[in-house]
């Protein structure tokens, strides 16, 4: 297992966690939001137009419950470039039969997947400085610490993923509302990370200092974010959670600190680890590591996982910096690894076969 892992901060305390999580099957929660930012044109590679980006997580969510089907409601989006991560997270879920539940925390239109739905709303974009009503963010916090209490009870640990396109830039606006220089540091699905057209929108929307937690998610947030934080402090006092993610994790992560202090609520940071992909981790254009570091107490790992002797055009563009993670795709990688031992062969052979499956569907 420990080769087809990489440990980047605490050590330690990431080969703790794996120890205990071993051979330990866990549940995928998968939270979908949506954010306006996804909308703006080149911001994001998740959809090959702004109107594909619109259906990219409730197109994601539906592969990801169903897998392969003739007709299904919202096909994959087209990417310029690459193939969905979900491929990834339904290779896994579906070969090592791990359960997965789909939250809607605020999308603008049903999936066509049984989804538990908490009532959220979509994001408005970032540059306004008023992304969520204060209401809606406490909302579906506490909807987070309900679900991660009550999917903590009946698992060993909770795979926590996302799919919210234009995810990275609310991330960087988070991050830089809680005072983390975050500038420069955060990924994006684009080969080259857009850091000045993500700056341009984070400076927009933070121009009225907002300051504490609740009101920076409302100014600048999305809807996924304060969901998953309220989950992971939940489900950390009884069981380990595997936050799956980049960039959008250590936000989520932050924001879990702040909100535990503000409000003095308990929660155990040793449970928590973020888990993603080599592809974000060594992102060459981005800082994750950067990033974890200066969170000080989090712990990062990512799936060793190369996509670089595969038969597929759309899987071997990942090494050359596209996609590189969604829809908990690093976590999941992890996860078959602490499982069942997994390693390359078993995952790129899981992935690949589910490709193949989709082309002879289409």
């Amino acid at each position: 297992m420990s080769s087809a892992i990489a440990i980047y901060t605490r050590e330690k305390q990431a080969r703790l966690w794996l120890d205990q999580y071993r051979g330990k099957k866990p549940h995928f929660a998968c939270v979908l939001g949506f954010t306006e930012t996804g909308l703006i044109p080149e911001i994001s590679a998740a959809g090959a137009t702004p109107n594909d980006r619109q259906f990219t997580a409730i197109a994601d969510a539906e592969f990801l419950v169903n897998g392969v089907q003739p007709n299904p409601r919202f096909p994959l989006p087209p990417l310029h470039v690459g193939a969905s991560p979900v491929y990834i997270s339904r290779a896994v879920t579906e070969a090592l039969q791990i359960p997965v539940t789909v939250f809607n925390a605020g999308l603008p239109r049903s999936p066509a997947i049984s989804a538990i739905d908490l009532h959220g709303s979509p994001a408005r974009c970032v540059s306004t400085g008023a992304a969520l009503d204060w209401a809606i963010v406490h909302h579906l916090f506490n909807q987070g610490l309900k679900w991660g209490e009550k999917l903590a009870q009946d698992a060993d640990y909770l795979i926590l993923g996302e799919c919210v396109v234009g995810g990275t830039t609310t991330a960087l606006s988070v991050l830089t509302g809680l005072g983390i220089d975050a500038a420069g540091k955060v990924n994006s699905s684009h080969a080259i990370c857009n850091h000045a057209q993500k700056w341009e929108l984070v400076q927009q929307g933070l121009a009225n200092h907002p300051e504490d937690p609740f009101s920076i998610v409302a100014a600048v947030g999305d809807p996924m974010q304060i969901t998953v934080a309220g989950m992971a402090i939940a489900a950390s006092r009884s069981s380990g959670v595997l936050l799956a993610g980049g960039t959008q994790m250590l936000a989520v992560y932050a924001l879990i600190r702040a909100i535990a202090r503000v409000q003095t609520l308990v929660w155990n940071s040793d449970q928590i680890i973020i888990g993603t992909t080599r592809w974000v981790a060594e992102d060459s254009t981005g800082d994750t590591v950067g990033l974890a570091t200066m969170l000080s107490d989090a712990t990062l790992m990512a799936t060793r996982l190369s996509f670089a002797d595969s038969r597929w055009n759309q899987l071997r563009a990942y090494e050359q910096g596209f996609v590189k993670e969604g829809v908990g795709a690093g976590g999941c990688a992890i996860a078959a690894s602490v499982f069942q031992n997994w390693g390359q062969i078993e995952l790129l052979g899981a992935i690949e076969q589910l490709l193949d499956r989709s082309s002879r569907s289409i």
